[in-house]
């Protein structure tokens, strides 16, 4: 199987899924990795976020944030490579992505005790 998987057109994007899908820890430590690191496999930015979970949880997670339209994801034989949806973010609801990421990195700043 190769393609992308079905997601949200970038008008279709509605703000509350965006919201409910960047409320969550986990979900949130992945779009900081795909924003710091670009496209990545499932695999590796799970092990980037740090966080340990079954696969199950893993996957509601990618298709929680896929279907609210904050990542897109292409599949590729048997391996899914993800990638945050920025510039249709950021045509949609203009600033909300950067103020979103800047906040997490002033509350995760202040939790390793750096002032930011």
């Amino acid at each position: 199987m190769s393609g992308e998987l079905e997601q949200p057109d970038t008008m279709d994007i509605d703000l509350p899924m965006v919201l409910a899908a960047l409320a969550d820890p986990y979900r949130l430590a992945c779009v900081r990795n795909l924003a710091w690191h670009g496209e990545t496999s499932c695999h590796d930015l799970h092990d980037l976020t740090g966080f340990e979970s079954s696969k199950s949880t893993v996957s509601h997670h990618f298709r929680v944030m896929r279907e609210a339209g904050v990542i897109s994801t292409r599949v590729s034989g048997v391996h899914r490579y993800s990638r945050l949806r920025r510039t249709d973010l950021q045509a949609r609801f203009p600033g909300l992505l950067d103020a979103v990421l800047a906040s997490a990195s002033a509350v995760d700043s202040r939790q390793k005790g750096i002032r930011t």
